[in-house]
């Protein structure tokens, strides 16, 4: 047995050293360690946070919805001034609570641990999207939405008042120049995340977002727009008068129908009035002299009465028409406009929709359901005296006029009214013109100018103008399909496919429908519809080749606001369908074109086919 101080000697000497490649090893591992603890710490704060991001989210998704439906409904405490402050009240509490939710969505996704996830490589896209689309929600919330609210809660909060407030109107417009801002750039931002990403739950949520903001941002500068616009166009500076022309699809023209009835609407202070109502024919005999300049008479001179009431909107550029309806009024009455609004059937059915039916004097109802049929079919079947059926047809404007200024004066129903309004100017059923300069040209940028625009992004307007003089176009169907093809060195290789199918009865339909002033030289029966069919191409296109039914045809060609315009003689007999194929070399684009979509009363159904890229503007 070894003596007790060997044992103490020996367990008090020193260990044998660590090698620097051992310590460096357990360094490295302990540094692994630590980096995977970092990393699950912050995979699960990832998890967790996104998981708390995405509930706020939709909690303001569904504030949103709330307030949608409370700034449009009719319900609440009896009287309107309680109802009115009753809506703006919840209004503002749920857009603060919508901006609030995107505010801790917003924080949730930010600091180190989603910024670094976000920059992974490959894996960061998805983070990177959950992080943008949090960022977007809270600058829409929490920066745009509440000036929109707060204006709107101004305007419909307006007790007792019997007009728009144009005062309130004008104080909002830096709020709303604030909110068209903000959402622009949200727009920006969505647009800016990655697409396609390894989640696929996180790209659809980026494209219902980009697609939500694709209507709300221009929703907010048209809100912009109008605050503007409106106080000196509703008389804020004296008043004002325009000259309203109701337009009849049966009977297609440029612009969507033939002008019939008219109206004279005047506007002082913001409180709204229709002095004057008229029938087409008492603009009849006027023949005003204005010069829309020489591209205009070259295509539209040969029709001698392009400058009378019936053929005087055939271009589809609206501020055409209107000038000549405002040059007509002069010759007629002697006095000047401020602008002109038009409106077909279908305007009038969406703003009805939103107000509620209008009653004639003879008790009928005019309702949102039936209005369209009553103007453009029903009246022919009720009048064979011409006289009787335009004084129906009178009755008809001044009864749903008359209900849209009762509820212009209406609180209650103002919310509901200006909703519809904005819908239906938003979709181009109505188009608006003034005689101010400054105004027009504002006006014209947008859909509600109906102006077709200048430019060499590609464009496809297929226009259609009654050339019977019948009211068939009311049974008129209309599909456009618009290919690109291969790009070429002379250009990109086009197809336009445009079928028109003439749907008239065979039989029921009156004389005044069917009867044709053209007296066509080949045999036609009753029901079979004449039109000159114009095709608007990009600035620059050429045409190579068209065909009707197969055959080739006799082709007009034009120009209009820079575009080549290609017109055909088409005969469509009742019950049967005419295909227009066009061939086109275009400027080389990788972008889509912009339809132009002529109100009839059948909509266009319209296809689209893009190509291979060309590299061309766009690319």
């Amino acid at each position: 047995m070894p003596p007790i101080t060997d044992t103490l000697l020996s367990s008090a000497a020193p260990a044998v050293p660590e090698s620097p490649a051992r310590r460096k090893r357990r360094r490295v591992r302990l540094l692994l360690w630590v980096l995977m603890g970092l990393l699950l710490t912050g995979l699960v704060w990832i998890v967790v946070t996104g998981l708390m991001a995405r509930a706020e989210l939709v909690g303001s998704r569904n504030d949103l919805r709330t307030l949608r439906s409370s700034m449009t409904g009719t319900g609440g405490p009896a009287s309107t001034a309680e109802r009115g402050a009753s809506r703006s009240e919840l209004a503002l509490r749920t857009a603060r609570s919508a901006a609030a939710h995107a505010e801790r969505a917003h924080w949730l996704t930010t600091g180190p641990a989603w910024y670094v996830a976000a920059r992974l490589p490959f894996a960061g896209g998805s983070f990177e999207t959950v992080r943008g689309t949090a960022e977007v929600v809270d600058r829409l919330a929490g920066k745009a939405l509440p000036a929109v609210v707060r204006t709107v809660g101004r305007l419909t909060a307006n007790a007792g008042g019997k007009h728009l407030n144009l005062a309130e109107l004008r104080r909002a417009a830096p709020d709303l120049e604030h909110a068209a801002h903000e959402a622009a750039l949200a727009r920006t931002e969505a647009d800016s995340l990655p697409r396609r990403t390894w989640l696929p739950p996180v790209d659809r949520v980026r494209g219902q977002l980009l697609a939500t903001l694709d209507r709300v941002a221009p929703t907010m500068e048209n809100a912009a727009v109008g605050a503007r616009l409106l106080p000196p166009m509703l008389g804020e500076g004296g008043l004002r008068r325009y000259l309203l022309v109701f337009q009849n699809p049966a009977e297609a023209r440029g612009t969507g129908g033939m002008p019939g009835a008219y109206a004279v609407l005047t506007a002082d202070k913001g409180a709204l009035a229709l002095p004057e109502f008229g029938p087409d024919s008492e603009m009849m005999a006027a023949r005003p002299k204005i010069d829309l300049g020489a591209e205009f008479t070259a295509m539209y001179g040969q029709y001698d009465s392009v400058m009378t009431w019936p053929n005087s909107n055939m271009s589809p550029h609206f501020p055409y028409a209107a000038r000549i309806w405002s040059a007509a009024w002069h010759a007629k009455s002697g006095e000047h406009v401020d602008g002109v609004l038009s409106l077909d059937p279908g305007a009038v059915a969406g703003l009805l929709a939103a107000v509620g039916p209008a009653r004639m004097t003879d008790g009928t109802l005019v309702t949102a359901a039936n209005v369209v049929d009553l103007t453009e079919r029903t009246n022919y079947v009720m009048y064979s005296d011409q006289f009787r059926r335009k004084a129906f047809l009178l009755d008809v404007a001044r009864a749903a006029a008359g209900r849209l200024l009762t509820a212009a004066g209406d609180n209650q129903r103002r919310p509901a009214l200006l909703r519809g309004l904005y819908e239906v100017l938003r979709s181009g059923q109505m188009s608006v013109w003034s005689a101010h300069a400054h105004e027009q040209h504002e006006l014209a940028a947008r859909p509600v100018g109906g102006s077709v625009p200048q430019g060499s992004e590609p464009y496809a307007g297929l226009v259609v103008n009654n050339a019977a003089g019948t009211k068939l176009d009311y049974y008129l169907d209309r599909t456009l399909e618009w290919s690109s093809g291969r790009c070429t060195a002379a250009g990109r290789e086009v197809t336009v496919k445009a079928v028109l199918t003439n749907r008239a009865p065979s039989t029921g339909l009156p004389t005044y429908v069917t009867d044709r002033l053209d007296k066509p030289s080949y045999a036609a029966r009753p029901g079979d519809n004449r039109l000159l069919v114009s095709y608007f191409a990009t600035a620059g296109a050429r045409l190579v080749e068209a065909s009707v039914g197969g055959k080739r045809p006799f082709a007009s060609p034009g120009t209009e606001r820079g575009h080549p315009v290609f017109t055909f003689d088409v005969e469509v007999p009742r019950g049967e369908s005419r295909t227009l194929t066009l061939h086109l070399l275009e400027p080389p684009s990788d972008h889509v074109p912009t339809v132009l979509r002529q109100r009839l009363t059948r909509p266009m159904q319209v296809t689209v086919r893009p190509g291979p890229r060309c590299g061309g503007n766009g690319a």
